[in-house]
């Protein structure tokens, strides 16, 4: 809730892929212009093997490591931690910008179950988010797992998890007006792929979700349930088909979107930390 909108405006409305990181061992923050030097030298030493090298004019790749103090749940919780690619083409002028190509980010908001639980050699920081090219991913994924003994995994989000991230974010109260809540399903055993894409009206969704909930800022596996099956009702009452027999792969709402290949976009900073709080809790129910 103490994020900082104007500072924390970059992570909005991108497409970030996610990642669960275990511990890392013997991080130290006061080392981050020290690892930013040898991230550096090892992506340079990595392009010329010939991995992740741009088509066409030369790009002379820059690091930088910075925390986002204000992006943490607790006081338990380190701070996130920014690592961003900028790129500047040999050709351009040195007054000319860099630009950034990649960028990627630690953080743990309300991860006291990882934390609480680990010796102090070890920094948790259990949700890794990237945007930009998957070979970049690769090669800082690698340099960190390396460097401080840590695991990356691709974090897929379940059906579940989707049905939990719709409701939740469908009972938000939002100060300017809404996009439509959407879920998007995939038809199973057929030929052909097939999605089917079911659109509510953000009023509507918010009225029903109102309905269900029985205590204000309080959520039950029940009251989520209800929630789908009245969806899923209302669409067999007009289109005779029984969504419950699909895969729900994708829901979009005014706060965040998110796709079971683990890849969410937030929407909305008044809700950046409740989403993130839900994404740490995932990435740390991996881990453990």
């Amino acid at each position: 809730e103490n994020a900082d909108p104007q500072k924390t405006a970059f992570l909005l409305r991108k497409a970030w892929t996610l990642y669960s990181v275990t511990p890392l061992y013997r991080f130290h923050r006061t080392r981050l212009r020290d690892y930013a030097r040898l991230l550096s030298a090892f992506v340079a030493a990595e392009k010329q093997k010939g991995l992740a090298v741009e088509v066409g004019v030369e790009l002379d790749i820059k690091v930088a490591l910075s925390s986002l103090g204000d992006l943490r749940g607790s006081e338990q919780d380190q701070a996130a931690l920014l690592v961003q690619l900028s790129s500047r083409s040999r050709a351009s002028s040195r007054s000319s910008e860099d630009k950034v190509v990649w960028s990627g980010w630690f953080c743990s908001v309300f991860g006291d179950d990882l934390s609480e639980n680990v010796p102090e050699d070890f920094t948790c920081l259990p949700l890794f988010l990237a945007h930009g090219a998957e070979s970049y991913t690769s090669l800082v994924g690698s340099w960190f797992q390396k460097t401080f003994d840590c695991c990356f995994r691709r974090l897929a989000i379940s059906p579940l998890n989707l049905s939990w991230m719709v409701a939740m974010w469908a009972g938000c109260k939002l100060d300017r007006v809404a996009s439509a809540v959407e879920l998007v399903f995939s038809v199973p055993r057929l030929s052909q792929p097939l999605d089917i894409s079911y659109a509510i009206h953000p009023e509507d969704a918010k009225a029903l979700w109102d309905t269900v909930q029985k205590t204000p800022g309080e959520i039950t596996q029940e009251e989520v349930d209800v929630f789908m099956d009245c969806l899923y009702a209302h669409f067999h009452r007009h289109f005779k088909i029984h969504l419950s027999a699909a895969k729900l792969v994708k829901v979009s709402t005014a706060v965040a979107s998110a796709h079971c290949d683990g890849i969410v976009k937030i929407l909305h900073s008044q809700y950046l930390p409740g989403v993130l709080m839900l994404l740490t809790e995932l990435a740390i129910s991996q881990i453990q």
